[in-house]
Parts: C-alpha cells; sequence; structure tokens
C-alpha cells in the first residue's frame, strides 16, 4: 500500500501565530503515527513561518516512522540534514519568499549542482527524491543526477481533476511509467485531498509515498486529527 507521510507545517503555523507551544508540534507528530501515518514531513524554510530550524532535531528524536525534509538544497539546508539524517530528503526548488512548492526543478539544466548535492547526502546514507513536474525528461535527468526517488507535483492534477479526470492523470500516468523503468522510487504531493487521492493511487498503483499537508489538516478541523488520518489511509488502500 502507498505509504502516507503527514507534512505537519501547518500545525507549526497555527503554534507560531501566538507564540509558545500550542499546539505541541512533537504530540502532533507522535499522534499521527499512533493514528497510522507511515511518516512525517516537514519542510523548514529560511523566514521560519511554520517549522523551524530547531524543531527538526527534535522532530527527528520522537519520529519512529520515516522522518521526510523537504527544501531548497543551500549550504546550510544541507548541513541541517547531514547532521540530522533523516530518513528521505525531498529536494525543492523554492525561491525563499515562495508561498509553497508549486513548481518542479529543471533537471536538465540543474543537472550538476543536483548532482553534487546527491553525493552528499548519499554519503550519509540519505534516501533523496527530486520533486518534478510531470515530466518524463525531467524524471530521466534526476536518475542522472543519481536520485533514489522523484515526487511528483500533483497540483495541475488535482485543478483540472473536477472538470476530467482522466485527462488530469494522463501526464503523470507517463512519467510514472518513465520513473518505473528507470528504477527510481515514486512520490507524490501537493493538493491531495480525500477527493482526488484515491483515483491517483488506484490509477498509478506504484506509488510508493504521498506527502499530505494542507488538505490533511483543514479536513482535521471538522474531523478530529484521528479520523482524518485514517480516511487518508482509506483513500490509500487498493
Amino acid at each position: 500500500m502507498t505509504k502516507l507521510s503527514v507534512n505537519i507545517n501547518k500545525v507549526a503555523t497555527i503554534r507560531n501565530a501566538r507564540g509558545g507551544n500550542n499546539p505541541d508540534i512533537l504530540q502532533v507528530a507522535r499522534d499521527c503515527e499512533a493514528f497510522g501515518a507511515d511518516g512525517i514531513t516537514v519542510h523548514p524554510r529560511p523566514d521560519e513561518r511554520h517549522i523551524r530550524r530547531a524543531d527538526v532535531p527534535a522532530l527527528r528524536a520522537v519520529v519512529r516512522t520515516e522522518f521526510n525534509i523537504e527544501g531548497y538544497p543551500s549550504r546550510d539546508f544541507i548541513d541541517m540534514v547531514l547532521r540530522v539524517k533523516p530518513t528521505q530528503v525531498t529536494l525543492v526548488p523554492d525561491k525563499p519568499n515562495q508561498l509553497t512548492s508549486n513548481t518542479g526543478w529543471d533537471t536538465v539544466k540543474e543537472l550538476d549542482f543536483l548532482r553534487d548535492v546527491l553525493n552528499d547526502v548519499r554519503s550519509a546514507g540519505i534516501r533523496s527524491s527530486i520533486f518534478i513536474d510531470a515530466n518524463p525528461r525531467m524524471a530521466e535527468y534526476a536518475a542522472k543526477a543519481g536520485a533514489d526517488r522523484v515526487e511528483l507535483y500533483t497540483g495541475p492534477y488535482a485543478e483540472l481533476y473536477p472538470e476530467n479526470r482522466e485527462k488530469a492523470i494522463a501526464p503523470f500516468i507517463e512519467t510514472a511509467e518513465a520513473v518505473r523503468r528507470l528504477g527510481l522510487g515514486l512520490n507524490a504531493g501537493h493538493d491531495l485531498s480525500l477527493e482526488n487521492l484515491r483515483y491517483f493511487v488506484q490509477t498509478i498503483t506504484w506509488v510508493d509515498e504521498v506527502s499530505i499537508g494542507h488538505a490533511l489538516i483543514c479536513d482535521a478541523l471538522y474531523m478530529g486529527l484521528k479520523d482524518t488520518v485514517a480516511a487518508y489511509k482509506e483513500q490509500l488502500s487498493k
């Protein structure tokens, strides 16, 4: 079954709005795991508007499932990753002030840069994933750079899904098939929800992991965190 990694950035956003430690993101991470999540994802940005750099080692100490750190591979970010040693690092091409991760890497143009970064990650025994658009060529060059996995940016899929789900998923099928031929692992994330998740993973059955934050935390406001994690896990059951 495709694994569910819960992105807890939005929980940290609520905490930071008032200062202090309410909600406690360490406890939220523990609870997500207890409720069935297969992993925890965080994306510490330079402005620390949600997850802070200081949160990362604290979370590493309590997460018992897979720990995934997303971020732009600046030198200070990679140094942090090498110290913390998460299960996986997901490299995203975000600018410092970018609101959210809404585009993938140009792995052709950035091949040499990504290869150098991934050499450091590989030497530390950390699994790597590169965030890409649904484009087989981007997957091909992610493999050339030395990535273990790619994460498909699913924003365009989620946007088109209500209108035409077959058209929405077509480029993702093509890219996912290329990823499989290349021998890479396959992750997916961005705007996946209870509405569109099942169709995605039942059509592309070899997705290893989805990372979901915004929609899941929004659903939890109404359904509660325990029932929400269970609902997303149910969508992932084949």
